[in-house]
């Protein structure tokens, strides 16, 4: 038995901004845990991007914009010229292969640890994350976040548009925002993380306010054009409690579309669900839709290839996928192909450093349509 290529609207070519994307397939961003101890990207980052520069768009991992928002330990960075040199690296190497990269910029907020920043974690609100952080000395309790002044929300805005800048200077064609997965902006607006009653808190105005400063002095720094925004609505990692979703995220994305981002990103998006379709009816631009395909356990046959097709019908632009191409370097060519995808090897490897689990995985010998059987060969 041999598979037969595939017809999907995932193949076709897209426009995003100023970039003209040979496919509809985007590298999510996921952090890896390779950088040195000071957030540099090391060599071994240009290989492993480089790998997958067949994606329609690659986003980078979260960066952080200044040294506060440490999350985990070799964790990327974008706050000085040892950043910016060692991300240059990584972009000329995507280039090179034909690919085109974002960077996501993230502060960690309460999800970070003096251990790994050197720094005490700051937040809305003093209230610590209800589970362990990773630190050099292993899994550690979480402490109470310093709860930011005002002139500290004005610095930390300056410092996204900052690092934006140097993303730029790095080679990236544009930067994401990273308002999703309990850090720091997202954690402006739950209500379970957002216990203010200045006027970064309280009604829906309030807690959106922060995100919506962050992206409009992003989009300022660099162009909207270069700009992305990744939000997760009811997403309750890291102990977040938003409390009312469906209030808040229509709030800010009208908000958003004033200042006109090149895409929005949704995480684990559900085309059954009212809010996203609600979400699409009120986005103007382009929407990246990132599918729910389970945690931890083994990844769907195809890849993610039906639930994006299903999110491409529900109105999504573009689709999102991470595990399947961090498995496999060559995921828009078995999906095209109808080939076997590698799985995932060992979930551990995603976070210790080294190319094992990293820039070790097979890709297929050759692009041909029978590819029921394809012989890997390792990079």
């Amino acid at each position: 038995m041999t598979n037969a290529p595939v017809d999907s609207r995932l193949f076709t070519p897209a426009r995003l901004g100023s970039l003209d994307l040979p496919n509809r397939l985007v590298m999510a961003p996921m952090t890896r845990n390779r950088a040195t101890a000071d957030g540099v990207p090391q060599p071994i980052m240009a290989t492993y991007y480089a790998q997958r520069a067949s994606a329609g768009l690659i986003i980078a991992e979260a960066s952080t914009p200044n040294a506060v928002g440490q999350t985990y330990p070799h964790i990327t960075a974008i706050h000085n010229e040892a950043h910016v040199a060692g991300w240059r690296r990584v972009t000329g190497a995507v280039r090179a292969a034909g690919g085109r990269m974002f960077l996501q910029l993230q502060h960690g907020g309460r999800v970070g640890h003096p251990d790994n920043s050197g720094l005490t974690p700051v937040a809305p609100s003093p209230v610590p994350l209800p589970e362990t952080i990773f630190t050099p000395a292993g899994h550690q309790a979480a402490v109470v976040p310093r709860e930011m002044t005002v002139d500290e929300i004005r610095s930390t805005v300056a410092d996204f548009a900052a690092a934006a800048r140097n993303a730029i200077d790095a080679g990236f064609a544009g930067v994401e925002v990273h308002a999703a997965n309990g850090y720091l902006l997202h954690q402006f607006l739950a209500r379970g993380t957002n216990h203010r009653t200045d006027a970064y808190g309280g009604s829906v105005a309030g807690r959106i306010r922060f995100t919506v400063e962050v992206v409009r002095a992003v989009a300022e720094a660099i162009g909207p054009e270069r700009v992305g925004v990744r939000i997760a609505p009811g997403l309750t990692v890291n102990g977040i409690e938003e409390g009312d979703t469906d209030r808040i995220y229509p709030a800010l994305v009208d908000a958003l579309a004033d200042i006109g981002p090149a895409y929005l990103h949704i995480v684990f998006a559900d085309p059954d669900q009212p809010l996203f379709r609600d979400i699409r009816k009120a986005w103007p631009g382009t929407l990246i839709a990132n599918p729910v395909l389970g945690w931890g356990g083994p990844l769907p046959a195809d890849g993610g290839r039906r639930a994006g097709e299903r999110l491409l019908a529900a109105g999504a632009d573009l689709i999102s996928l991470g595990r399947s191409f961090l498995a496999n370097p060559d995921l828009v060519e078995r999906l095209r192909l109808g080939a076997p995808l590698n799985q995932v090897r060992d979930r551990g490897l995603m976070y210790t450093g080294g190319e094992s689990g990293y820039t070790d995985y097979p890709v297929l010998a050759a692009a041909h349509p029978r590819a029921g059987a394809p012989e890997p060969v390792a990079r």
